[in-house]
């Protein structure tokens, strides 16, 4: 049997950025409705069982009922869903027990509804299994804005083998920070923040932002990441990183207007631009402050502390959405004829 977890945070998109800026924040029932897009893309791939974390949000009890008046009426076809067997936290530590579980059983791929720090806990603790992003959080540079539909299909294209590894999967690079001996990652950028405190995790005020790496940023994107696609704009694919050093806006020769978060465009002093290549080892330009990974303060550290950066390549997996979908027009893979044959379009 080809089996999917599904990986649905209930509270992603409710840190203080939501209360200073503009950043949505999905209902139970509209992320109950993408778990059911998600799955109807799953079942006309041909997966068959469907694993998903438990939570106390509410998602499981929407989700469950329709599941069970749809197939009374015979009107949609959906794998089996089964739920882990977990205790349920209401923290993040919920979704890296549900990812470990997830991967422990083999499963294809993991699909997860969330933001850029979600998406971060899960690929912490899922190995190598490769992941699907739906973007339901606060900052969405991560996970791609896509019909959850879509990325059903594509994710089931991927797990049953109908299109080879080669389109179906790509590999990404991601950020490691140590701090003596615990270590952290990053998917998207790395911030150095100069004030020693963890406080509300969440990172919306730009006057004590001292350094940032990225492992991609986009001219379109938000978040931190945005600075980098505004003055040196970097790619997934390409296996370097970038570092902008940021400077109080009072000694900054440059400045740049970005959107740090939804809503929330702030002007940030910009310092020197550079490269950084995977392996090498980086160091903060403060003796002490805190990183914040992925938007969300994680790590404190002080002058007798050995702390690094490193911008690791080809560090885990993700299902290639596009790709999956052009493969799948190429060759016909969702085209039949009425007696069964494939008909590929000329």
């Amino acid at each position: 049997m080809t089996k999917v977890g599904i990986i649905a945070n209930p509270v992603s998109a409710r840190d203080i950025r939501r209360i200073v800026s503009h950043a949505g924040n999905l209902p139970i029932n509209d992320r109950a409705n993408i778990v059911l897009r998600m799955l109807t893309g799953l079942s006309a791939t041909g997966v068959d069982e469907v694993v998903i974390m438990p939570e106390n949000g509410g998602i499981r009890t929407q989700l469950m009922r329709t599941i069970e008046r749809e197939s009374k009426t015979g009107r949609q076809r959906f794998p089996k869903v089964t739920y882990l067997d977990m205790p349920v936290t209401c923290t993040s530590d919920d979704s890296a027990e549900a990812a470990r579980q997830m991967h422990d059983q083999g499963v294809g791929a993991i699909v997860v509804l969330g933001g850029d720090g979600t998406n971060r806990v899960v690929v912490s603790r899922c190995g190598n299994t490769p992941i699907a992003g739906v973007s339901t959080g606060t900052n969405n540079a991560f996970p791609e804005l896509r019909e959850p539909t879509i990325t059903g299909l594509a994710v089931g294209l991927a797990v049953t083998g109908q299109v080879p590894c080669d389109h179906a999967f790509s590999y990404n690079k991601r950020l490691e920070v140590r701090v003596n001996d615990q270590r952290e990652i990053a998917l998207v950028d790395v911030a150095v923040v100069s004030e020693r405190f963890i406080g509300a995790r969440a990172i919306w005020k730009t006057e004590s932002f001292r350094d940032l790496f990225v492992t991609f940023g986009r001219p379109d994107g938000i978040g931190m990441s945005s600075i980098i696609g505004l003055l040196a704009p970097l790619d997934r694919e390409t296996p370097k990183g970038r570092r902008v050093r940021l400077l109080p806006l009072e000694t900054a020769k440059t400045r740049l207007t970005a959107p740090i978060a939804p809503g929330l465009i702030e002007e940030v002093g910009i310092g020197a631009v550079e490269t950084i290549v995977p392996d090498d080892v980086y160091l903060p330009s403060v003796s002490a402050g805190s990183f914040a990974l992925d938007g969300e303060r994680e790590l404190t550290f002080s002058e007798i502390d050995d702390v690094s950066i490193r911008l690791q390549a080809d560090a885990f997996r993700t299902i290639n959405v596009p790709d999956c979908m052009a493969y799948a027009a190429k060759h016909g893979l969702l085209t039949k004829e009425a007696n069964g044959s494939l008909h590929v379009a000329q």
